[in-house]
């Protein structure tokens, strides 16, 4: 949640930030209603303040053996009083809580200002691979293989879901295993495997609601919602406890499907792999030092970054800019890999810090020997990485003259030594 004592003290820093992001947030009334609340607060307590020393001097009346009545008619007026202003109190936090609630997070400064044409490559890895063939797309491959079903697919639960099978079932497990393994074993992430339904308090303390609700599968009667992402109920782990100081970095790792009704614009680039409505994806957590953060988000970026470079995928990390950041982060790198059928860029992982923003919504501080006092600790979150655009990566970058996809050497233990996926 947006902190208010920023918009208290610092006005034009938020304004600016928020326009960074292209969003229009009048905070007048919001101003109004903090005004408003601080009037009363100091009223009540004012008010408390009397009832304490009225309190005082009945007890004193009383042993002096004098008659209290007055004082204590005095006493159960401003009782009234107390009584009056607390549900108004209650009734003005809970409406100044539903604006920050509304109020995105703020771009870090080092976030390029402007829209998507200001996002900055900062760096690559490999070359995009050339053929001496026309690259097929991987949906003419996955036909042609007999790998993805993608008209039953359709058939058992409509457009943009997949049905994979044979060999691309079995390498979609294999990518999932894969990764798990080298984020928990080489880079030290403890897995966790968490419910893909969450209730309505998860979704609100990393963001996803109230703002993004419509893009979300929800169950009516339960008001459970089916996690975009893992990072939903992995972050929430932790919601409403104070954290050992000496403890941090905590770092999970979790793989789930994600599921998204929002499916992307009409058109060629929907077909396939590239947007579809469930997929699967491992998700990296981390809840760090506020100081530690954004030398935890470069290693967040460099552990999505190991993965496909195991697998040999030719990737490009970006630096988003202030008005392509998610409504939470603070700071975004994109990893995009490059797809040779498709001759694009896709996305394939998305690294992001949110500083204290998710941790003020659910509740999550730290304490220890330097900070005694509980203070908010920062998460991050990384995709670590996901699917199924990796498999588009693979299909098409692996492709052979004939047909066949060679299988990523780091993959073969996990597919039972399969070297080659062959046409029949």
């Amino acid at each position: 949640m947006f902190d208010i004592k920023l918009i208290r003290e610092n006005i034009e820093a938020v304004k600016s930030g928020l326009a960074a992001k292209n969003v229009k947030i009048s905070l007048e009334d919001i101003i109004q209603l903090d005004q408003k609340n601080r009037q009363l607060l100091m009223a009540v307590e004012e008010l408390r303040g009397q009832k304490n020393t009225a309190n005082d001097e009945i007890s004193r009346l009383l042993k002096e053996k004098k008659d209290p009545k007055e004082k204590i008619s005095s006493m159960k007026a401003i009782a009234a009083g107390i009584d009056h202003l607390e549900p108004q109190i209650k009734e003005i936090q809970m409406r100044i809580q539903d604006c920050l609630l509304g109020i995105p997070n703020l771009p870090h400064a080092s976030v390029p200002v402007g829209g998507i044409e200001k996002n900055q490559v900062v760096r690559s890895w490999g070359e995009p691979k050339t053929f001496d063939f026309k690259p097929r797309t991987h949906v003419e491959i996955a036909e042609q293989l007999d790998i993805i079903d993608f008209k039953r697919a359709a058939k058992l639960s409509g457009s943009h879901f997949v049905l994979f099978k044979r060999a691309g079932a079995l390498l979609e497990r294999a990518l999932i295993n894969f990764m798990l393994d080298v984020h928990t074993r080489e880079h030290g992430y403890t897995e966790v495997f968490p419910p893909v339904l969450v209730n309505r308090e998860s979704m609100t303390g990393t963001g996803q609601l109230p703002k993004m609700e419509a893009d979300m599968y929800r169950l009516k009667e339960e008001d459970l919602f089916l996690v975009p992402t893992a990072e939903v109920p992995v972050t929430n782990i932790h919601r409403g406890e104070v954290l050992d100081e000496e403890k941090l970095p905590i770092c999970y790792a979790a793989y789930t499907p994600c599921f998204r009704r929002e499916a992307g614009s009409y058109g060629k680039e929907t077909k396939g792999l590239v947007r579809v409505h469930q997929f699967d994806k491992v998700e990296l957590v981390k809840f760090v030092r506020p100081s530690d953060s954004y030398d935890e988000l470069e290693k967040l970026v460099g552990h999505a970054e190991k993965i496909f470079q195991l697998l040999g995928l030719p990737y490009r990390v970006l630096l988003l800019a202030s008005g392509d950041l998610s409504f939470a982060a603070a700071k975004c790198y994109d990893i995009e890999v490059y797809a040779a059928g498709l001759d694009k860029w896709l996305e394939c992982s998305s690294c992001s810090n949110f500083e204290d923003f998710q941790a003020r919504r659910a509740d999550i501080r730290f304490k220890g020997k330097t900070t005694p006092k509980p203070m908010f600790v920062h998460t991050l979150n990384g995709s670590g990485v996901a699917l199924a655009r990796t498999v588009v990566a693979i299909l098409e970058n692996y492709q052979t003259k004939d047909g066949d996809v060679i299988i990523p050497e780091v993959l073969r233990p996990y597919m039972g030594g399969l070297e080659k996926i062959r046409r029949s």
